[in-house]
């Protein structure tokens, strides 16, 4: 049984880089998630915080799952899945200045066709202030301008890359406790939640409307605990706090360093340890 697959033959063995820039984004973690993955083979992988994907683009599973509940990075990865010409087409049409920058921010994107509303979303992110996406309480994108020279929205190379990577895949909008209707024995799931805050004032806000409080993260320890009994290999990221640890106690955990990417203060963004939270060794 293969975990692994090759789709990118004729590209000089180029592997797919995550299209979006996303906050607790894990390309830097990579190398010491390495030791971490499971060593045994397993047929299915899921991911239900799939943002960027730094993950699954480094594994490139079989087969897998990718679930979020961000409405407009579902919308993305399926367009660059099933509709990539089209989209390369309209991202050539985007603008880098100010002002084209806010009217398409304040386009509702709902009033778009999903290619169009694709591309306002890979614009808006790499375009944005420091690549990011984040919304109100109303569900609006507030990230103002970035003011790059010349940010690649429209990278041809790379999206037919992820599209290639996509095509093995079902996307999925949803809770991550949907990962439970598709989780059996010999699956590989990466959870990735929002981050218990290290302080009151650390936590980020916000990718989608509603916020990641709690909660929700023993919410989701009580899904860590089902996908265990039912046969699952689970590997969850999570900040370094007393309450997580407390809350997978028995479990194997691991620290890992990562410099924080996103604070408004340059002096708050050296290294920090995160936990990595396994039900295997």
């Amino acid at each position: 049984m293969i975990n692994y697959y090759d789709p990118f033959v004729g590209t000089k063995n180029k592997k797919p880089k995550p299209p979006v820039k996303w906050a607790g984004g894990k390309n830097q973690l990579i190398p010491q998630f390495e030791p971490l993955f499971p060593k045994q083979t397993y047929e299915l992988y899921i991911e239900p915080f799939v943002g960027g994907g730094a993950v699954f683009f480094h594994l490139l599973p079989a087969r897998a799952v990718l679930i979020d509940n961000n409405p407009e990075l579902i919308n993305f990865y399926r367009v660059v899945k099933e509709n990539l010409e089209p989209l390369l087409n309209d991202l050539h049409k985007h603008r880098n200045t100010a002002e084209y920058y806010y009217r398409l921010r304040s386009i509702d994107p709902e009033n778009l066709d999903q290619v169009s509303r694709a591309s306002r979303f890979l614009y808006l992110n790499k375009t944005g202030y420091n690549g990011l996406w984040r919304v109100n309480k109303k569900g609006k994108h507030n990230v103002p301008f970035g003011r790059y020279k010349n940010p690649k929205y429209a990278d041809e190379e790379n999206l037919r890359l992820v599209s290639a990577a996509l095509q093995q895949t079902e996307i999925v909008f949803g809770d991550f406790s949907s990962a439970l209707g598709y989780a059996k024995r010999n699956c590989f799931l990466y959870l990735d939640p929002p981050y218990h805050p290290l302080s009151v004032t650390s936590s980020f806000t916000s990718y989608t409307a509603s916020a990641f409080g709690e909660e929700d993260q023993r919410r989701l320890a009580e899904v860590f605990r089902q996908l265990d009994a039912k046969g699952c290999l689970v590997m969850l990221s999570n900040s370094d706090t007393p309450f997580i640890r407390k809350l997978y106690e028995g479990y194997d955990v691991q620290a890992v360093y990562a410099r924080r990417a996103i604070n408004c203060r340059a002096e708050g963004r050296g290294p920090i340890t995160e936990l990595v939270i396994r039900n295997y060794c």
